[in-house]
């Protein structure tokens, strides 16, 4: 009988074989942990939408931070959770230097100065109509009048220390304005992420709930600003224009159901390709994790190492406080 030289399974026999056979590893360096933040002082409340994810006041969240960042915890990304009565149709509490972002920034910088901090400019937690731009009596988002608080707003971050801002609002032109602003103030080292290729995706709602803006967006939309979920080939040219603008890392989200847009994006840019395995999707792995139907530790690094096989070089991802403990065993 004739048997065949190539066997592939040969490359699958152990686990020693496949370890060193491997294409693809997520260590503590591919991820990144975005957090919802209160105000206050010891304070923490559940996310109905996320179980496993919490709001939380900034010395409640520094506790965590302290061993996670001993464990490898290269970054934070921080989503405020905005009092009602703050909340207005200029959003002008988004570039208040006592606000909430500002003043957890300078927080965490005082006691981690080595941990990244990262900000998200963008409107929608301090606007009264949750929509992340300045809109005029028609309801239309104004792009150029949204820029200039997006500037503000990111000049306020950077001003707190913040090391990454990252424009997650899809007006155009913003990037290069910010990096305008950045150079002008002297904030050369501050870095631009930008949320070049983000999607109008149904799968935000659980965030829009962290966040508090899911009442005040109602039945409105973002499809007239965010991408359409039919497009590809568009989010590579947006993704380019960010670059010339300044951008030093582009962002892709959501993100499974744009792995497809990671490797495009990743074939074709030399810059770090971010993506944010978001609310929605976290829900849809932990419902099924809660149910029992799915082991929660091999089906989040599965989910997570897809990123990385598309190209990604970063994953923000709620649960990466978890996988930092596990990859640290």
């Amino acid at each position: 009988m004739q048997f065949p030289y190539t066997r592939k399974r040969r490359l699958r026999a152990s686990q020693a074989i496949r370890n060193l056979s491997c294409e693809n590893q997520l260590t503590v360096n591919d991820l990144i942990w975005p957090v919802f933040v209160l105000d206050g002082f010891n304070r923490t409340e559940t996310i109905e939408s996320m179980p496993g994810v919490q709001r939380m006041s900034a010395d409640i969240l520094l506790d965590k931070l302290i061993p996670l960042h001993e464990k490898g915890l290269n970054a934070v990304a921080l989503f405020p959770v905005i009092e009602e009565r703050y909340k207005t149709d200029d959003a002008a509490e988004a570039w208040n230097p006592e606000g909430l972002i500002q003043k957890t920034v300078k927080f965490i910088k005082s006691s981690l100065p080595e941990l990244l901090v990262i900000t998200d400019v963008a409107l929608d937690p301090y606007t009264s109509h949750g929509q992340d731009g300045m809109i005029n009596e028609q309801g239309e988002i104004l792009n150029d009048v949204t820029i200039k608080a997006l500037v503000m707003q990111a000049r306020s971050h950077a001003k707190a220390g913040a090391d990454v801002v990252a424009p997650s609002d899809m007006m155009d032109g913003r990037v290069g304005e910010i990096r305008a602003m950045l150079e002008q103030q002297k904030h050369h080292h501050t870095l631009i992420l930008s949320y070049s290729a983000k999607y109008a995706s149904s799968f935000y709602g659980p965030f829009r709930e962290a966040v508090g803006s899911a009442a005040n967006l109602g039945k409105s939309a973002k499809n007239s600003y965010q991408m359409n979920p039919t497009n590809a080939l568009e989010a590579i040219d947006e993704i380019a224009m960010d670059i010339n603008e300044g951008a030093d890392m582009v962002m892709v989200k959501p993100g499974l159901p744009y792995l497809d847009v990671i490797a495009m994006a990743k074939s074709q840019f030399n810059v770090p390709i971010w993506a944010y395995h978001v609310s929605g999707e976290y829900t849809m792995l932990q419902g099924a994790i809660n149910q029992g139907f799915l082991a929660e530790r091999p089906a989040v690094m599965e989910t997570l190492l897809c990123f990385k096989r598309a190209g990604c070089d970063v994953i923000m991802t709620y649960y990466a406080d978890r996988v930092i403990e596990w990859l640290n065993e």
